[in-house]
């Protein structure tokens, strides 16, 4: 992918997100679609109940340019997972408004309509042959990790499931979410630039250019939520980009944050339940223990948004 390429993309998901996110905030505010802050979170998170959500709409509207790439194949698949599963967190934002706290669909209905939208995507995808590397888990080079059809089908399900709903849960602070998704888009981006896929590199790098146009709203003190709205899109993005590219396994590495967040709950409830109420963190997610620990935002933030890097270019050192 050409340079003047890869910097038009970038532009053009953020100025998209740009626009819509100024665009859309004044119009949230009027209709009082403001989140509430859940009732178990830390104290200082009270005093951001009002601020408008639903800013995931961004990230939608960001890849809309896919539609018109003609010769991109995969390109209207992945806008439309990416809007299928932003349209599930709406819906989920929109019902946790209208009963005035954080509680929107249930979590078994949130996982079966993601897991849904995954099985759609997968069988959009899965019959192509000349187009990306299917049954392909990972590859580096000339090694490659190659399953049969059904289990690519299993794992492609649980990543992307998976993926969404890990990124969902690391949108708990102002930027966290959009900043630790900006190294794993730029890895994938650089790997898609090196195949003949145009389609997953594209939503890559206009992804993260949106990223970077939401944050200018996110960024602490936040003016603007993404929502489940935004969050399930993101991950949504990243985990479909990452299974066209053959590179599934690569998540766990590149999104090495969203894996740390995800097992913090898993291991604090679990260890709950097996020792009648005691915990290991003080919080979960992770960033909440951090917070709570005496860390400010910002420094909790600051360091996740290190860490993710640090993850991502290790996941490019492990695939060059």
């Amino acid at each position: 992918m050409a340079l003047l390429t890869t910097i038009g993309a970038v532009a053009m998901g953020f100025l998209i997100a740009f626009l819509v996110g100024g665009g859309a905030l004044p119009v949230l505010r009027r209709l009082q679609f403001a989140q509430r802050a859940y009732e178990d979170a830390p104290p200082a998170h009270q005093a951001k109940s009002g601020t408008p959500t639903m800013g995931g709409i961004v990230f939608v509207a960001a890849l809309v340019p896919l539609l018109f790439a003609w010769n991109a194949p995969f390109g209207r698949q992945l806008f439309a997972v990416v809007a299928v599963c932003a349209g599930i967190g709406l819906i989920d934002d929109l019902l946790a408004i209208a009963k005035g706290r954080n509680r929107g669909l249930q979590a078994r209905t949130k996982y079966l309509l993601s897991a849904l939208a995954a099985v759609l995507f997968l069988d959009a995808v899965s019959a192509s042959y000349g187009f990306f590397p299917r049954d392909v888990l990972f590859h580096a080079g000339t090694f490659a990790v190659v399953v049969p059809h059904w289990a690519w089908l299993i794992l492609g399900i649980l990543a992307m499931t998976g993926t969404m709903h890990a990124v969902n849960l690391t949108d708990g602070l102002d930027g966290l979410a959009a900043g630790t998704m900006i190294g794993p888009l730029a890895v994938l981006a650089y790997i898609g630039a090196q195949t003949l896929l145009r389609a997953p590199a594209e939503a890559a790098l206009e992804g993260l250019g949106a990223c970077v146009g939401f944050l200018i709203y996110n960024r602490h003190p936040a003016k603007l939520f993404m929502g489940d709205t935004g969050s399930l899109a993101l991950g949504a993005l990243l985990s479909a980009v990452a299974i066209l590219e053959g590179e599934m396994l690569l998540l766990l590495v590149i999104g090495g944050v969203y894996v740390a967040e995800a097992l913090s709950v898993i291991l604090q409830v679990s260890y709950f339940k097996i020792t009648h109420g005691k915990r290991i963190l003080r919080m979960s997610p992770l960033h909440h223990h951090f917070e709570l620990s005496g860390w400010s935002e910002t420094r909790v933030t600051t360091r996740f948004w290190i860490a993710s890097l640090v993850c991502s270019l290790l996941g490019l050192a492990i695939v060059r």
